[in-house]
């Protein structure tokens, strides 16, 4: 059931008013005089028969019903906004929205995207940083790039690559007064652990299928994202275990090193996965973005 709404203007006016708690800096906001707003204030007060505001000689103050409502249409007006970003993003056939976490995408695919935007200049990519849940077939993006056991159902799904775990550190833990030669050697290092969330890879796992059993695995600082472990392991605060994939660059460029193996296979099928919607996979900028991916990770197993 539909239900009858005050004038967008008056609500605008009202929401901005009261973030801003001035007529005037709200009027500079919407582009309209302090009195235009004053004036859709008090309508939309009339209105709703409520009061919105105290005026007092030089201050606003927000009643209880003001404040009450405030947030509630703070979100509407985000809402609507992002909304609009929607429609402008598909009416625009060359802006690609690609979801992907915040680790996996700082470490694997962003220091590759400049040879995307060298091959396909036309497209404008919109790297979305998030672990929440994206539903690609209702339009939330175009490309979702996910990391876990597959079975991934009403949508296009192509297998990246599986991930394996081995300890990386910066190559100055090399050397010094307890240099790391071999795994025995972690005994006198920090481990930075990796709070996962999928995948059951940790150091336990690591020192037993090293074959070590005379070591803590439980000691050292813990982080909720893998970047952040490997930030500590480039600051030299001790040895990490990530994924392969996302220290490959920072070993290239000689800020990290695998100091030993035995590399961690992940269980079951964990693995780096694209997805798209069905009806969207072949659109020419998720199809020319599938492609160079999909060959990037065929380079990347290679």
């Amino acid at each position: 059931m539909s239900r009858p709404l005050p004038p967008l203007n008056a609500l605008k006016a009202f929401e901005a008013a009261a973030r801003h708690l001035s007529f005037t800096k709200a009027a500079a906001e919407l582009n309209v005089t302090p009195a235009a707003v004053s004036h859709q204030v008090k309508a939309l007060e009339d209105l709703l028969q409520v009061r919105l505001f105290r005026r007092l000689t030089r201050a606003l103050r927000l009643t209880d019903t003001g404040q009450a409502a405030l947030p509630l249409l703070g979100e509407g007006f985000d809402m609507l906004s992002q909304g609009v970003e929607r429609m402008r993003a598909h009416a625009d056939g060359g802006v690609l929205t690609i979801s992907v976490s915040p680790s996996f995408g700082a470490s694997w695919l962003v220091p590759r995207l400049d040879r995307f935007r060298t091959k396909h200049p036309d497209i404008e990519v919109r790297i979305d940083g998030t672990d929440r849940l994206v539903d690609v077939a209702r339009g939330d993006a175009d490309i979702a790039l996910r990391y876990g056991r597959g079975g991934y159902e009403g949508v296009r799904v192509d297998r990246l690559f599986s991930d394996a775990f081995t300890p990386v550190c910066s190559p100055a833990l090399l050397h010094g007064e307890r240099p790391l030669r071999e795994p025995d050697d972690l005994r006198y290092h920090t481990l930075l652990h990796v709070e996962w969330q999928q995948a059951d890879a940790s150091w336990r796992m690591w020192l037993l299928a090293a074959g070590l059993t005379n070591i803590d695995p439980t000691r050292g600082p813990r982080f909720s994202m893998e970047t952040m472990a490997m930030q500590a392991a480039l600051d030299g605060h001790g040895v990490a275990l990530v994924g392969d994939k996302l220290t490959t660059h920072h070993i290239a460029a000689g800020r990290l090193v695998r100091p030993f193996d035995p590399a961690l296979s992940t269980p079951f099928a964990f693995a780096y996965y694209l997805l798209t919607a069905k009806e969207g996979a072949d659109t020419p900028k998720v199809a020319a973005f599938r492609d160079w991916l999909l060959e990037e990770a065929r380079t990347d197993n290679a």
